[in-house]
């Protein structure tokens, strides 16, 4: 093949060889791993096949090839701050591997990598190397892997021998673990080398500098730990691990030194060029890579269902997509610009990826909405910046505080290393060590502890293992009895051989008619009974703590149940109903919502309980009235239609073609159901549903809300439980016209007629409680004291609100000509503080805004303004005469500097 390969090229030349060689082509997984919940991201090739590695999971195939996608850039692998100044860090890359689970081992494993480097990619075997682990720790020296590169023509001075730093592997303190081997590609001499600049040798493949490159690295796990620190044990069925990124492929291949170089980011960063009108070997090349890399782990994040938010992944893409438009701003991108860098990004990659093509329209409205609401933050942010630099001119500070430059970050969004940036520009500095402190506080109360998927315990995984899947018998007929065998009993988290009266047990039956909760649909709940009635077991919930195994809790309320019984288990049939029809009606409410708000809406997460449904889906406004009952009448028209509903099993990828829709962060095997609800509803969908969309009987939403940036939130219900909160709020509507003597259809009118009359008796309150602060605010004037050669004036007024307050501060400034006011007030148990400064004291260095925040943290509040007129408020009003004697001090402090 020629050497001159695109990335795209290499990707489908990598995955062809090893089809080839009976490898099993495998789809990347999503970037938010399905089975390893303390994971942040998929951060290698490996992540998917980690249950299978483990012995957990078992698949049809045991060879498999891949190109997964990965991010590293929050966690334990992060390497964010570097992106965009070095020439191969990233966040987002592709990682090429080949598996082998317990098929073949070392020989295959090298030969196979040897023979695609030197013959499928062509490159000079004169510039490649390899090494092999050199022993420690007990572990022996990889001698087998050392003969293996020999025997393929490496000479034996380019085999090198490096430690367990670089050469070995392990999961983690225990569980499977082996040497490593990697091939290194040596790029030239005249690249610099750190050890050479401090005088010492460069450490050839062992050095930091990149002169030799690392392009592949085959794990060969062939040893388990059980405990921490014990001696390692031959695994009986070694397995093979490989991982290969392609972009430092592609820039071997390519003859470029830098990943950036590549076509995998010169279309991008051509896009940028564009966009911004500069070329990219103009100054401004770092930010032009940072916006080309960053665009990347967008549109891939989002596909795999992430969303911008201030925690979590979400927290980690919020961060990537402002560097990334931060950096625009640097290349003088000031409109909103970054979504059509991602939807260069797309173009290119969505042969490979499909998924991005299809949620091409929700991705760039994502990246729309982002940044239109980080532009809004960089412009408050710059208020707020203006304001510290008066402060300090004012006070002579030469050094913005570490907490305000947190406080910045953390409660405006605004970019740490923007506001150092900007102060420096101006002639100040930036505490960052008071930050970084900051930063560390609150990092360590917001570690990353999981997913908040729940934790699979050993037994489960032992008997899914000894028993295999239980058979669901819920899909069929009237689906809510059957008879089956004990299989198992487990009590507080151990297998037992029996269960008696009183015991809270969980049973585990070859065939069972209870659905295990999954999908967001709820688990059943029902009994189980045996020896001809003498025991039972009512089941108080149904789970599915590994794919298949259906685990039911029960209590024993008679009787004895022992493993190998057969016996009958009955869902609750009425509430079985109840389920199906609300899962069903959540599929109809889908398509409405995209009928109604647009393609981009896609499932967030459902919750499918008997007596509600909760649907969260992606929108950034929330739905108007409207637009709501659109949806209504769309659903209860297709209940009206009373369609029949259709299940078909398919292969996966016949059932993506054929239009299903896949729910995000669902893990679906090679075969699904595919549910057809109504012939406007098709969907991938392992849930149990009506029979005919009629069986729904009536939808109603009784709620739409936020629940986070862009996710919006449905709540409502359907049939029997839809008719009764209608009737309740029609006796509601009743009750309310009667307590104001007119009928229902003139409520709204008399409804209006009253608060009319309210507001009237309202202001007129108002007018006299101001003319009362008025008569008074002449007498307040004397108790005003001369600070600074200014006139200053702190009193608190009881029984007033923000309106009287603003009104009397405005008086009170007016007739003092020259100085500063502040009034507190105390409403509801919270402390209000107005300050109000003349403008000759403004033109003097006193911000009123400056002079509230420092008042406002005595009542344990928050506050701001402009500098002639700010307010705030705390929760601790009993402080209020404290906050408001700190004026004195306040003032006179800044009349010194």
């Amino acid at each position: 093949m020629p050497s001159a390969l695109t990335a795209s090229q290499i990707r489908e030349a990598f995955l062809k060889f090893f089809e080839e060689r009976g490898h099993r082509r495998v789809a990347s997984s999503s970037l938010v791993p399905a089975n390893d919940p303390t994971l942040l991201f998929t951060n290698a090739g490996m992540v998917q096949f980690k249950d299978v590695f483990t012995g957990r999971e078992k698949r049809d195939y045991s060879r498999a090839t891949t190109s997964q996608k990965c991010v590293r850039a929050g966690g334990k692998h992060n390497d964010l701050d570097n992106v965009g100044y070095t020439a191969r860090h990233h966040t987002f890359f592709e990682m090429l591997g080949n598996f082998s689970f317990g098929d073949y081992f070392k020989a295959d494993a090298i030969a196979y990598g040897w023979e695609f480097v030197t013959k499928t990619l062509g490159l000079d075997k004169e510039r490649l190397a390899v090494t092999v682990f050199n022993g420690e720790g007990g572990v022996p020296w990889d001698e087998e892997a050392y003969e293996l590169w020999a025997k393929q023509g490496v000479p034996r001075e380019r085999v090198y021998k490096l430690g367990m730093k670089d050469n070995f592997w392990a999961m983690g303190d225990t569980g499977p673990c082996g040497p490593c081997s990697e091939i290194h590609y040596h790029q030239g001499n005249d690249i610099p080398c750190v050890e050479e600049a401090a005088g010492k040798p460069c450490q050839g493949v062992a050095c930091d500098c990149d002169r030799w490159l690392e392009i592949w690295n085959l794990v060969f796990m062939q040893f388990e730990r059980k405990e921490k620190d014990a001696p390692l044990i031959p695994l009986p069925k070694p397995s093979i691990d490989t991982g290969a990124g392609l972009e430092r492929i592609a820039s071997v291949v390519q003859g470029k030194r830098s990943n950036y170089e590549t076509d995998l980011f010169q279309n991008i960063i051509a896009t940028v060029s564009q966009l911004c009108g500069k070329t990219y070997s103009q100054e401004g090349g770092a930010s032009m890579r940072v916006v080309a890399d960053h665009s990347r782990a967008a549109a891939f994040l989002i596909a795999d269902g992430v969303q911008p938010s201030n925690e979590g992944r979400g927290y980690v893409l919020r961060r990537i997509m402002r560097r990334a438009i931060r950096h625009g701003t640097l290349l003088g991108l000031e409109d909103v610009f970054f979504f059509k860098v991602v939807d260069r990004v797309i173009d290119l990659m969505s042969d490979a990826y499909p998924d991005l093509r299809q949620n091409r329209t929700f991705i760039l409205e994502v990246c729309r909405h982002e940044e239109a609401s980080f532009r809004e933050t960089l412009n408050r942010g710059l208020k707020l910046i203006d304001e510290e630099v008066s402060r300090m001119k004012g006070s002579g500070e030469k050094v913005l505080q570490g907490d305000k430059v947190w406080d910045l970050h953390s409660t405006y969004g605004f970019p740490w290393d923007l506001t150092e940036i900007i102060l420096r520009e101006r002639g100040f500095g930036v505490d960052l060590e008071g930050f970084n402190k900051k930063k560390q506080e609150e990092a360590d109360k917001n570690k990353f502890t999981g997913s908040g998927d729940k934790g699979v315990g050993d037994v489960y995984l032992k008997l899914v293992e000894k028993l295999g899947p239980s058979e669901f018998l819920g899909y069929e007929g009237e689906g809510h009895e059957g008879e089956g065998s004990l299989r198992a009993i487990v009590k507080d988290g151990v297998e037992v051989t029996e269960a008696n009266t009183g015991d809270k047990v969980e049973l585990v039956l070859d065939r069972t008619p209870f659905y295990g909760e999954s999908g967001g649909q709820v688990g059943d709940t029902g009994r189980i009974v045996g020896h001809g009635g003498k025991s039972v077991a009512q089941v108080k919930d149904a789970q599915r703590p590994v794919p298949g195994l259906v685990v039911h809790s029960v209590e024993v309320t008679e009787g004895t149940f022992k493993v190998g019984d057969m016996v009958q288990a009955g869902v609750d049939n009425e509430r079985r109903k109840s389920i199906r029809a609300n899962h069903s009606a959540t599929h109809l409410l889908h398509k409405a919502l995209k009928l109604v708000l647009g393609e981009h809406v896609k499932q967030a997460g459902s919750v499918v309980a008997p007596d509600y449904l909760r649907f969260d889906f992606s929108n950034f406004s929330p739905a108007t009235p409207e637009q709501l009952e659109q949806v209504e009448d769309l659903v209860n028209g297709w209940i009206r239609d009373n369609a029949a509903a259709e299940t078909r099993i398919m292969k996966l990828e016949d059932a993506k073609k054929s239009g299903a829709v896949a729910m995000f962060g669902e893990k679906y095997g090679e075969t699904v159901r595919v549910v057809t609800v109504h012939p406007e509803s098709t969907e991938l969908c392992g849930g149990t549903h009506v029979r005919r969309s009629g069986d729904i009987g009536l939808f109603k939403i009784t709620s739409e809300s936020g629940v986070a940036s862009g996710v919006r939130r449905i709540v409502a219900l359907t049939g029997i439980g839809a008719f009764q909160y209608l009737r309740e709020q029609e006796h509601e509507l009743r009750r309310a016209a009667a307590l104001l003597k007119t009928n229902p259809k003139e409520l709204s009118k008399r409804v209006e007629a009253t608060q009319k009359r309210i507001k009237e008796l309202e202001h007129k309150v108002e007018e006299l409680a101001v003319k009362g602060s008025s008569a008074g605010s002449k007498d307040l004037l004397e108790q005003a004291r001369e600070v600074n050669g200014m006139k200053v004036l702190a009193t608190r007024v009881e029984g007033a609100d923000d309106n009287i307050l603003r009104g009397l501060a405005d008086q009170l400034r007016d007739r003092i000509r020259s100085g500063v006011v502040a009034i507190g007030g105390e409403k509801d148990g919270r402390a209000i503080i107005l300050v109000a400064a003349t403008k000759d004291v403004v033109a003097k260095g006193i911000n009123a805004g400056a002079l509230v925040r420092e008042m406002a943290k005595e009542v344990g509040g928050k506050g701001g303004g402009k500098a002639d007129m700010a307010q705030a408020g705390g929760p601790d009003a009993a402080k209020l005469p404290a906050a408001l004697d700190k004026l004195y001090e306040l003032v006179k402090g800044a009349g010194a500097a």
